[in-house]
């Protein structure tokens, strides 16, 4: 029984990006070892039956179970070593993996590169401190979709839903089509946080109300939820007194936003940005050499192709690095990417290496909606790049490959989503 295994690259997660960076890794020739917690591969794909994955990818519509299937069909086949029901308990700086397993018992994985691919999780009603009592029937949004796609188990009758993200949305549908009543979706900010698609299949084509300015207030009950009580906020979130609803129900679902998992990431002495992911630069490599980051531990993404396609660049990048090939010239000084107007984060968060011009992939997401915007890439106070947007919300990511020429760009980039001025008609010329 092997309780020391060494391999070029430790894939940490079998979830969607954990599967298309350990096969990408594979096929350029590298000896790879994906750690997976659960029982079986595919991650959160797994128990999202719905349709609507693939469309970018596959160039095809396909459930989240099938998508993730593709990938580990192609897996299994390649002879990739795979570690299931384990779990990784500490990553240090040289790449040393703890892990642990029913069968193996303790391990240590010795590897030249790690991926971070460990995915994200729901942040829960105690981290918006939603007040109340404690009654059963209080879910996050991923555990009734895991219960009533997975184990069967129906998580009540009448149900309200607090948070428009994609999840929430997609479980208001669900429920309403298991049987039960979806009273309302609350969202306390003055749009719809998830993806327009989502908002109009799963809450218009049902009926389902959604009440945007509003969160919940009180959770009323005992040994069950009786009561949720739901109240319009103001400009800073605070409930307005006299607007409250209140919705006699059995089942609250939570659906606030999703939390990169990088408690491994921070063991390592990975530094985090301020949205929980890894720092990273234009390889996906964190602040630890030869250890990078993709997926949702990374940054929540809001398709799964984008997850893959980044995943794939990681796992050629540390192929690239256990195979010492050139990155470029290391820059004595990294060049820092920096929010500007209307960005909430930006990936990557630094270049390292600029030897000569080259495509940088940027991903970013506007801190609020809006229409006709122009996106500036500035450095030293000049545009070297810009590109148009006619529609931009917060729910839906922004990828854009930008050249970054070492003569031009010296200096930190800044990036800005503004309004376009407004077009000049002909009577006004």
């Amino acid at each position: 029984m092997r309780r020391f295994i060494e391999t070029d690259i430790a894939v940490l997660g079998g979830g969607p990006a954990g599967l298309a960076a350990a096969m990408i890794a594979h096929e350029k020739g590298a000896k790879v070892t994906i750690i997976e917690r659960d029982f079986e591969l595919g991650g959160i794909l797994q128990q999202c039956i719905h349709n609507g994955f693939g469309l970018t990818y596959f160039k095809e519509e396909l459930t989240g179970p099938e998508y993730a299937q593709k990938f580990i069909d192609k897996v299994k086949a390649s002879g990739i070593e795979i570690l299931l029901d384990s779990m990784v308990i500490d990553l240090t700086p040289d790449k040393t993996i703890t892990a642990m397993n029913p069968e193996m018992g303790l391990m240590k994985i010795k590897a030249k590169s790690v991926i971070l691919a460990m995915g994200c999780r729901e942040r829960t009603r105690g981290a918006i401190n939603v007040p109340g009592t404690r009654p059963a029937g209080i879910y996050s949004a991923g555990t009734a979709q895991r219960l009533v796609n997975m184990e069967g188990y129906m998580p009540g009758k009448r149900v309200v839903i607090l948070g428009s993200g994609d999840i929430g949305l997609i479980m208001a549908r669900r429920m309403t089509l298991e049987g039960a009543k979806v009273l309302c979706v609350a969202e306390v900010l003055p749009y719809c946080s998830g993806l327009v698609r989502n908002f109009v299949q799963c809450l218009q084509d049902y009926n389902i109300p959604l009440h945007l300015s509003h969160t919940i207030t009180d959770i009323r009950g005992t040994d069950r939820v009786k009561e949720v009580v739901i109240s319009e906020v103001d400009e800073k979130w605070m409930p307005i007194p006299g607007s409250e609803k209140i919705f006699e129900c059995d089942t609250v679902l939570f659906s606030v936003g999703l939390i990169p998992e990088n408690e491994i990431s921070l063991k390592a002495g990975i530094l985090l940005d301020k949205t929980n992911g890894p720092m990273v630069n234009e390889y996906l490599e964190t602040t630890v050499p030869g250890i990078f980051a993709c997926g949702n531990v990374l940054q929540v993404h809001d398709l799964v192709d984008w997850v893959t396609k980044e995943a794939e660049r990681a796992g050629e990048n540390a192929y690239n690095y256990v195979s010492n090939l050139d990155r470029g010239g290391k820059l004595l000084k990294p060049i820092r990417t920096i929010p500007g107007e209307n960005v909430g984060y930006i990936v990557p968060q630094r270049i390292d290496h600029l030897k000569e011009e080259k495509l940088v992939q940027f991903s970013f997401r506007p801190k609020s909606p809006d229409k006709d915007c122009i996106i500036e890439f500035i450095s030293r106070g000049k545009i070297f790049d810009k590109r148009k947007s006619k529609h931009i919300i917060p729910s839906e990511m922004l990828n854009f490959q930008i050249k970054v020429n070492p003569e031009i760009v010296e200096s930190d980039i800044t990036i800005h989503i503004k309004k376009a001025p407004p077009k000049v008609t002909q009577e006004e010329k």
